[in-house]
C-alpha cells in the first residue's frame, strides 16, 4: 500500500511541473508539511521526492529544500501524424493473408522439439557453470569441433576447428570479414544475387561492383573486366536462379584468385539438401592457395530464428583475425552454443537433416508432377536447395503479372530483369519449404490459376 500511495504522490508533482504549473527553479512544499497535507508518513513523500529526483523533475539544495528543474519542451515533427502505427506496420508484414511462397521460412512441423527440450535440460544440468562465464571470441570449442567433423564428411573440407569462427547470421559474419579485408577493398557479387548481402556490403560502406550470370554461373569475363577484390559466391546453389556451377568454371574462378590474390567469399547457405545425386563439393575442398572464406548457417538446417551461422577463414588470415578477436566477442549466446553441439555430437543433426530432405522431397515431387501438366510452365534449379524457378512461356507483359499475382495477394519474388539473358520469360522465385505438404498441392493451383487468369 505505502509504494502506491508514493506512486501518487510521485506522478501529481510530474504531471504538475510537466503542466507547467510549477515553474523551473521554484520551491515546491517541504516533505513534512506536504506529509501533514496529505495525511502521510513523511517517509512515503520522500521516496517520491527520490524518484523525481532522479528522474530530473526535482533537484535539492540542502537545507533550503527541494525546487523544480528546468524542463525542456518536447518539439513534435509536422509529419508525425503521417508515420504508420506499429500496429499497421505489422498488418502490412504479417503474411496471414497471404498464399506465400517466400524463400527464407522453413518447416517449422519437422523442428525436433522434444529433443532440444531435452538436451536443454541436459545443458542446464551439466553446464551451468561454463555457460554463464566468457566464452570464446570464436565461439565454443566444442562445436566447432563439431562442425569441422560435419564439413569434413558432407562438405569434403577438412579444415582444423581453429579456423572456425561462429556468428549470429551473415550480418556479424560479413561485417567481421570487411574488418579483417578492409573496407578500401573492392567488393563484388553476383546479378542477380542476394538482396540482404548487397544491402549488407552497402552497410559497410565499401566499393561493390555487381557481375551478370551466364549459362554456367558468374561471368568470368566480366569478372576479369572489373577486377575486384572480394568477390561473393553461391556456387552450390546460385542465388536466386538455383543453377550449380560445374567443376570447370570454378577451378576459372579460383585461378583468377590465385592470380589476383583477390578473395572468394563462398555462401553455401542451403547446401544440405540435394535430391538428384550426392551434394556438391564446396568450392572452399578444391582450393588449394587458400583463396576462399567459407560461409554457412544452420537457419535452413534448423529455423531461420536460429540466429547461428559460421565462417572458415583461410589460414593467413587468422593472425589479422587474433588482433580483431581482441575487441570482438562472440555474438551467439553460450547456451545456445552447448545445445547445438549436443544435437550435433549425439547425431540428431545428421538425422534431423535426412528427415527433412524427406519431406522436402515428397515437396518438390508433388510440385513437379503438377506443374508438368502445364506445357507453358518451365521448371529450372530444383535439383538442389529449397527454391526453384517457374518460367511462364507467354506474350502477356510482366507488369500485368506482377499486378494480378499483388492483386491475389500471393506473396513471392519474380527473377531481376538482369537474368533476361538466361530466363527471357517472366520467371518467378518459388520458396516451398515453409508450406505444408498437405498444402502443396493447392497453393500451387492455385498460383498457376492466377498466372493463367488474364482478367
Amino acid at each position: 500500500m505505502k509504494s502506491l500511495k508514493y506512486m501518487e504522490v510521485y506522478h501529481e508533482i510530474k504531471n504538475l511541473i510537466q503542466q507547467g504549473t510549477y515553474q523551473a527553479h521554484q520551491k515546491i512544499p517541504s516533505k513534512r508539511k506536504l506529509a501533514q497535507t496529505l495525511n502521510m508518513s513523511p517517509l512515503t513523500i520522500e521516496a517520491a521526492y527520490e524518484q523525481l529526483i532522479a528522474e530530473g523533475y526535482l533537484y535539492s539544495m540542502e537545507k533550503k529544500g527541494y525546487f523544480v528543474s528546468k524542463q525542456v519542451e518536447m518539439i513534435v515533427g509536422k509529419g508525425i501524424k503521417e508515420y504508420p502505427t506499429i500496429h499497421d506496420l505489422e498488418h502490412e508484414a504479417s503474411d496471414d493473408d497471404h498464399m506465400s511462397f517466400l524463400t527464407n521460412v522453413v518447416d517449422t512441423s519437422l523442428f525436433p522439439n522434444a529433443t532440444w527440450a531435452k538436451l536443454s535440460r541436459e545443458v542446464i544440468s551439466e553446464n551451468h557453470h561454463e555457460m554463464y562465464n566468457h566464452t570464446p571470441n570464436q565461439g565454443l570449442r566444442e562445436l566447432r569441433e563439431e562442425i569441422a567433423k560435419y564439413l569434413s564428411l558432407y562438405r569434403g573440407i577438412n579444415v582444423h576447428a581453429e579456423r572456425i569462427i561462429i556468428g549470429s547470421g551473415s550480418t556479424s559474419l560479413i561485417g567481421m570479414i570487411v574488418e579483417l579485408l578492409g573496407r578500401k577493398k573492392h567488393y563484388a557479387m553476383e546479378s542477380p544475387g542476394f538482396k540482404k548481402i548487397e544491402q549488407l556490403f552497402k552497410a559497410n560502406d565499401v566499393k561493390l561492383s555487381y557481375i551478370n550470370l551466364d549459362q554456367e554461373g558468374l561471368n568470368i569475363h566480366e569478372l576479369m573486366n572489373i577486377k575486384p577484390d572480394v568477390i561473393h559466391l553461391t556456387p552450390s546453389h546460385q542465388f536466386p536462379t538455383g543453377m550449380v556451377m560445374p567443376i570447370s568454371r570454378r577451378i576459372e574462378i579460383l585461378n583468377w584468385a590465385t592470380s589476383q590474390n583477390a578473395y572468394i567469399i563462398e555462401d553455401d547457405y542451403d547446401s544440405e539438401f540435394r535430391f538428384s545425386g550426392k551434394p556438391i563439393p564446396a568450392l572452399q575442398g578444391v582450393d588449394q592457395n587458400d583463396r576462399v572464406i567459407y560461409m554457412n548457417t544452420f537457419t535452413k538446417s534448423l529455423a531461420p530464428s536460429f540466429r547461428m551461422s559460421y565462417m572458415v577463414l583461410p589460414k593467413h588470415l587468422m593472425i589479422s583475425y587474433r588482433e580483431l578477436s581482441s575487441y570482438h566477442s562472440c555474438t551467439v549466446p553460450t547456451f545456445e552454443q552447448y545445445v547445438l553441439h549436443k544435437f550435433m555430437k549425439e547425431g540428431y543433426f545428421e538425422r534431423h537433416i535426412h528427415r527433412m530432405s524427406q519431406r522436402y522431397r515428397e515437396k518438390l515431387e508433388k510440385i513437379i508432377t503438377i506443374i508438368s501438366a502445364y506445357p507453358n510452365l518451365k521448371i529450372h534449379g530444383f535439383e538442389t536447395g529449397l527454391h526453384f524457378l517457374l518460367e511462364i512461356h507467354t506474350d502477356e507483359a510482366e507488369v500485368r503479372l506482377i499486378d494480378r499475382l499483388k492483386a491475389h495477394k500471393i506473396n513471392l519474388s519474380l527473377l531481376d530483369s538482369k537474368s533476361k539473358n538466361l530466363y527471357p520469360y517472366p520467371t518467378l522465385v518459388i520458396g516451398y519449404s515453409g508450406i505444408p505438404l498437405e498444402s502443396i498441392e493447392n497453393h500451387m493451383k492455385q498460383l498457376i490459376d492466377v498466372i493463367f487468369k488474364k482478367k
